[in-house]
């Protein structure tokens, strides 16, 4: 049975989404995914915090990596970060709902190149992220042919 572009997305980020410990933890939520995107959003608590009152980078990193680890994986190939890079535009304040939207800008044999918009619930930009990936050996579930 041949399932659609869409259907592979989202079994592929169950599949993922059941072992990923980390998103969970920092309170994450995986909103949508589709062939070569994805969205994950996360409300920004006291803890998630730094020394200036606002949500730490890290944190911010986190999510636009969680956005940009599942678009690549949603062909059902196993994929990994190679490189990534993120500017900081504006912070992140308690109590915002930031929304990391991933995107596929280039996919080429084994390497794909992904953005990573983070903004908050009224639209404005929080950070830009830029991410590489590295397609490796491996499924995330079983596919029949």
């Amino acid at each position: 049975m041949t399932i659609t572009a869409k259907e592979r997305a989202e079994k592929s980020a169950a599949a993922m989404w059941s072992g990923d410990r980390a998103s969970a933890w920092f309170g994450m939520s995986l909103d949508n995914v589709d062939e070569g995107t994805a969205t994950l959003s996360l409300t920004v608590q006291q803890h998630h915090t730094n020394g200036h009152n606002i949500c730490h980078g890290g944190v911010i990193f986190a999510l636009a990596d969680s956005a940009f680890a599942f678009a690549c994986n949603s062909r059902n190939q196993a994929t990994v970060a190679q490189h990534n890079s993120i500017t900081y535009v504006a912070p992140g304040q308690l109590d915002d709902l930031l929304i990391a939207k991933a995107r596929e800008v280039s996919l080429s044999g084994r390497s794909g190149l992904y953005d990573v918009t983070v903004t908050n619930q009224t639209g404005k930009l929080i950070a830009e992220f830029r991410g590489g990936s590295r397609t490796i050996s491996g499924t995330l579930f079983e596919e029949e042919v």
